[in-house]
Formats: structure tokens, sequence, C-alpha cells
């Protein structure tokens, strides 16, 4: 995978789309040899591609197609694939159509957009005005792509992607499986799990992928004989259940908040949360989820003591005995975000984000969460490590958590 842009390389813009790609190639075992962030430069275009050829079949890349003077990608291909700028007709109508859709008036360079390398098969972009272009030498590959992600994810999973699994057809059988486990650090569950990865056949593999407090176990396997395949797949699986336990929260590649939204879902329960230093977080995760209005009722931002009071009937006494971080005030937030709102369930936080505020009893990522269900409430103290974005991302992750782990099984 070639990245291609200046804004790259100085750090103004983070490519996001190499990553992307590979998730979606990986259950088909096709593995990348690398990622090459480059200038928008010919000589580096021309060398990247080179380079690239002499280790894969396929080369993907992304950037650099936009109208402006400083994209000059389709000439470099152009000078290195062969063949002249030509105007496509079918690209010119299909910018047209673009431009429409979004309400603007096309202007001169955006026309430009149509002007493609002869040697190229072009493949229309819905969703943009940059084409896509396909170019084959010596029986491999290389697809052109723009550099903005929306673009770039739509077309490879409706257009690029299908094109490339047909023309390189294999003959093994893949397989993926993934668990979702927390409440154990992955060196922890590492050493839980050497005897399990020792006696693993050949033809699978344990990958470990943890992100804030959650890991995902991932098993991958491949082979020529689907059902030799499915039976090992099946067998492994059943050992970690036996030896995680309720380690695992979820079969299936999900995130926390979707789970946590299946499980309220099956039990026709209604959740809302109460959000100090979080700030709206875990409403956030919980509303990307499609469908969360099925459950999800509403959040209080209650960032200041007054919101907490006012609306949330956080006592005063609470307050001035305690401070708002602290096991009373975020259980009496649980209780009022439920009586605000009218819901069954909810979750609360006050913390300690940073990077200033703490104090010798009450440092930097210490965060007080609550969960309520019916009746019942639990509370917790966690102390995170880290920058203030990643002490909101693990009091989001273990608040979910925390109400994921007292709901009803």
């Amino acid at each position: 995978m070639i990245v291609i842009g200046d804004e790259l390389l100085i750090g103004q813009v983070t490519d996001t789309n190499s990553g992307w790609i590979a998730r979606q190639f990986a259950p088909y075992g096709w593995e990348p040899h690398y990622v090459k962030v480059i200038a928008d430069d010919a000589y580096e275009i021309t060398r990247a591609i080179d380079e690239a050829f002499a280790v894969a079949d396929v080369v993907l890349t992304t950037g650099g197609l936009g109208p402006t003077k400083d994209d000059i990608t389709k000439t470099t291909m152009c000078e290195y694939f062969g063949g002249t700028l030509v105007y496509d007709e079918k690209t010119a109508a299909n910018v047209l159509e673009v431009v429409r859709r979004r309400g603007i008036q096309l202007n001169e360079y955006t026309r430009l957009q149509a002007m493609v390398p002869s040697s190229c098969r072009v493949i229309q972009n819905k969703v943009g005005t940059a084409p896509i272009m396909w170019f084959e030498r010596d029986g491999k590959v290389m697809v052109a792509m723009p550099g903005v992600p929306h673009e770039t994810c739509t077309m490879m999973s409706s257009e690029v992607m299908p094109q490339l699994l047909k023309r390189f057809e294999g003959d093994f059988h893949i397989d993926h499986r993934t668990l979702v486990v927390y409440g154990i650090t992955e060196s922890a569950l590492a050493m839980k799990l050497d005897d399990f990865e020792k006696n693993l056949p050949l033809f699978l593999h344990l990958a470990y992928l943890p992100n804030e407090g959650v890991i995902r176990l991932r098993l991958d396997g491949k082979h020529t004989d689907a059902t030799l395949l499915k039976e090992a797949m099946d067998a492994a699986l059943a050992s970690l259940h036996s030896q995680l336990g309720d380690l695992i929260i979820a079969d299936g590649d999900l995130p926390l908040a979707a789970i946590l939204g299946s499980r309220l879902r099956q039990l026709g329960l209604t959740m809302a949360s109460a959000e100090s230093c979080t700030g709206g977080n875990i409403a956030h995760e919980i509303t990307r989820i499609a469908g969360s209005s099925d459950y999800f009722t509403g959040s209080v931002i209650c960032y200041n003591t007054k919101v907490k009071i006012n609306q949330l009937k956080v006592t005063q006494e609470a307050v001035d005995n305690y401070t708002v971080v602290s096991q009373p005030v975020v259980e009496q937030m649980c209780q009022g975000v439920c009586d605000l709102l009218g819901c069954d369930c909810s979750v609360a936080t006050s913390g300690i984000a940073g990077p200033g505020g703490g104090t010798p009893d009450t440092p930097v990522g210490t965060v007080w969460m609550a969960a309520k269900v019916g009746p019942r409430i639990v509370s917790q103290v966690k102390r995170f490590p880290g920058d203030r974005d990643r002490v909101i991302n693990r009091a989001t992750t273990a608040a979910l958590h925390l109400l994921l782990s007292i709901l009803p099984r």
C-alpha cells in the first residue's frame, strides 16, 4: 500500500485508509507486505511503485488524485504505464452527477477529473469526483484510489475489493473467529493461554488485539481442506470458552457498546448516562450503534456541580462531605438520571481526566463510576494512566462494562 500526500508526511493529516484496507482483506488470507507514505513527487511515486511491484502481486495507492495542481499522481501514472491523458465521457458524466447531488457548481478544476490515463481501466467513483484507476503489468495489478476515507472505503467495499478477489482467486479456505475479553491484562491472558497456543495446529494462529481495556482474541485459520479447518476452529473456540469462562463477554468482533445494547434489547430494558469527566463520550459510543434508540433514552452531561445538584438531585451534603469525585455522588447521579429520564438502567462517571485538577488524595486519572439496574446500584473507583483522551476512553469502557456485568444473563 502506497499512501501519497505531503500533508501525511508532516502530520497534518493521519492515514486511516491503509489500516482499514488491511482489515478488509485479512479474512481472505491476503497479507500486506508494507505501507509506505510518500510525498506528492513524481520521482518518489515512481520509485515506490517499482519497489512495491518487486514484492507484491497487488499495489494499492491512496491520495494524490485531487483536482489541484499539487496532485500529480495521474500524470505520473501516465508516464509509468504509458499512454496519454484522455477525456473520458463516462467519468465526466459521473463527475457531473456527483457534483449535482452535492448541490455545488462544476468548476474547471473539477471538470478536469474526467482526464484519465489511456492505459488504465476506470472504475467510476460513485461518491466522489476522483476516478479510481486500475492498471495491469506483467500479471500484477495496481489500483489508484482517492485519499478521502469515505470515498476509499465505499469504493473498496463495493467495487475494488470484489474485483481483486475475483482476479486473484486462491485455493485456500480461510476462517476467522473473534472473542471479546474484558477484565484481564494482555500479559496475564497470554500466560493463561500459553498451553493452548502451544497445542494449536500449525494452520491456526491466535492474535491478541487490545484496545482501551478490552481485548479481542482473533483465531485465524487457513487450510486447503474446508472440513478439517472448520472442525479445528470449532474445537479451538470451545477450548477458549472453557478456559476463559466469564472473561469472554461476546462472540464476534463487536464494540462494547453494541454488546451492551444487544443485551439491553434482549431484556427489554432502557438506559441513560450521567457523565461528568467523560463529557458525553459514553452517549457517543452508544449512539454510534444503529438502532440504539430502542434502549437508550438520553444523557445528562453534568460537568458543572450545579447541574449535578439541580438536575440530578445530588445532595449538597454528599458534595461537601465526599467531593464530586466520590462514591456517594456517582451513585446519586445514577439514581437521578433514571428518575429524570424515566429509564430502567444507568451509568454515571465523575473523575479527574487531567492534565490538571488532581490532588494527593484524588490524583489525575481517578474516576468513580456507578451502574444501576432496577433498584441495584454498584460502584467502583479506577485510576487510569495516560493523557486526558486515554482517561476518558478507558473510563467509558469501564463504565459500559460495569453496567453489562450486572445485567441479568
